[in-house]
């Protein structure tokens, strides 16, 4: 009997052990085919990658001066704790051609300097480039930009995100010019002396112009003679329109997407992805989740009146400690509480291009990353400048052509760019 029992048991616990064995390897195999799904999904194609490697690849919109000047970030780093967007080695990776750094001048810390900022702004991006003379270069022009290409070297251009930064001096618009910046965002989310921003004009506390002043119709007009290209990212609806019927020449919105997939004030109508069109410009796609995503902008929506408190509290709390603020301060904040919302797939960001590319046509959208600036919130997959072959797979992957693509990927910013110099050399002949 107890010979009995004892075989029993040796029998049952075989059982379990084969059974456990046989959840074991379902569980192996299912780990196993989702490693490789998730490989597979992420593989560049040779032709995706030949494409890629063809391209003037350009982006419109980086924030990594704040960077170079509150961290004293050297954009030659190797660190590979570091998970910042923009390095040459990350650039090289993702053979981006091309960077328009953003000159911001954070409105409310800086308030009576805002040139002084936008000049120490400036000026780190130009000893990035000065302690990196072999792989990186500044640039002023679509000649630069192709000779940058040929030396395979990062063309550095800059770019002024908010109109404040002038003071409402064009004397400090041509300053500028003369200096490098190559396009000037008409407002950021302030409105300023002369353009109102979709960031308040809701706002009943703001003094608004119903779109640009008479000045700022001179600004344009101002920065198409220089052959400063004129961006429309941030600007209210009818900021716009105004500068659209002024400008002689072709607008840009430097970081901008589609409202029709996501309600933000920040992205663009049809009706007004169609002007742009009408005008020969372009319009440069942002990855910002929030920009991308109408569930993700939901929920950071939803999340907003707490983060904005917790980052109050946060650089509250160095204020008192006699420390300096810097926009860094608050971005680490954010950037905790955009971890808390999940990441929308590269779809969404591809959704957007191709809604553009439709409504606008193939000739007037680009990229226009914003890297840098939303950091931990940008589509799954899309770490960092190294993984811009992924946008050029999908994009082969929903049959567009490879010449179409290169327009994307920076072709068509160029042709923009060309225009509007061709435009400037114009209006200083008195054509």
């Amino acid at each position: 009997m107890t010979d009995s029992i004892a075989v029993r048991s040796l029998f049952a616990s075989y059982r379990i052990l084969f059974i456990m064995n046989k959840i074991i390897s379902a569980v192996a195999i299912a780990i196993a085919l989702a490693c490789f799904v998730s490989v597979h999904a992420q593989t560049i194609s040779e032709k995706a990658r030949e494409i890629q490697n063809s391209a003037i690849v350009i982006d419109t919109h980086a924030d990594t001066p704040q960077r170079f000047l509150d961290e004293n970030y050297d954009i030659g780093s190797t660190d590979p704790k570091d998970t910042g967007h923009i390095s040459l080695d990350k650039a090289k990776a993702g053979n981006l051609g091309a960077e328009f750094f953003s000159i911001w001048v954070e409105p409310e810390t800086n308030q009576g300097h805002f040139a002084r900022h936008t000049l120490d702004l400036i000026d780190s991006v130009y000893e990035q480039a000065a302690r990196h003379p072999d792989r990186m270069m500044m640039a002023f022009s679509v000649d630069d930009i192709e000779r940058a290409h040929r030396e395979h070297k990062l063309a550095a251009l800059l770019g002024i995100e908010g109109g404040h930064s002038i003071e409402n001096d064009v004397r400090l618009l041509r300053d500028f010019y003369r200096l490098g910046v190559r396009y000037m965002t008409l407002s950021w989310s302030n409105t300023n002396e002369w353009a109102d921003s979709s960031g308040d004009i809701n706002n009943p506390k703001v003094e608004h112009h119903n779109g640009l002043t008479d000045g700022g119709k001179q600004i344009v007009l101002e920065m198409n003679r220089l052959g400063m290209l004129v961006d429309i990212s941030h600007v209210a609806d009818k900021t716009f329109y105004d500068a659209i019927a002024v400008s002689k020449a072709p607008l840009i919105a430097s970081h901008s997407s589609a409202r029709a997939l996501t309600n933000h004030p920040r992205n663009m109508t049809d009706d007004m992805l169609r002007a742009v069109a009408r005008n020969g410009g372009v319009v440069q796609v942002n990855f910002y989740n929030a920009f991308i995503d109408e569930n993700y902008r939901k929920a950071a929506e939803a999340q907003a009146k707490d983060r904005d408190a917790a980052v109050k509290a946060y650089t509250d709390q160095l204020k008192a400690a006699g420390k300096t603020v810097t926009y860094l301060d608050s971005d680490r904040i954010e950037r905790e509480w955009a971890a808390k919302i999940p990441r929308p797939p590269l779809s969404s960001l591809i959704d957007h291009i191709d809604h553009i590319a439709k409504i606008a046509g193939i000739d007037h959208v680009g990229l226009g990353s914003d890297f840098d600036g939303v950091s931990g919130a940008t589509p799954a997959g899309i770490d960092s400048a190294a993984d811009l072959p992924k946008i050029t797979q999908a994009l082969l992957d929903r049959g567009y052509s490879a010449d179409d693509i290169r327009k994307i990927l920076g072709g068509n910013l160029l042709r923009v760019f060309g225009e509007a110099e061709r435009v400037s050399r114009e209006m200083q002949a008195g054509k």
